[in-house]
């Protein structure tokens, strides 16, 4: 299936969607269609722009594991009881 086979099938997919949203109204083909075409071509450029941009942390992500090494470093150290002698 060639990439315009593929965008063709996605807007009738969705142009489909949109009809049956509507509560399938007669008469609407056209205006169905191109709202499907633009919905998939915001879709396609979203796409594009998102792959372009380098993976952003998740917020948060490195914090846990610094709040974990900071949580241990300022735990004070407890010495053991020495053993009397005997």
């Amino acid at each position: 299936m060639s990439m315009t086979d593929d965008r063709q099938e996605r807007i009738r997919n969705r142009a489909h969607q949109i009809w049956l949203q509507e509560g399938q109204p007669a008469g609407q083909h056209d205006r169905h269609w191109h709202q499907a075409a633009a919905d998939i071509d915001q879709e396609d450029a979203a796409g594009k722009s998102a792959a372009k941009k380098p993976a952003k942390k998740e917020a948060g992500a490195g914090k846990a594991k610094a709040d974990a090494k900071e949580a241990k470093a300022a735990k004070p150290k407890t010495s053991k009881p020495k053993k009397a002698a005997k």
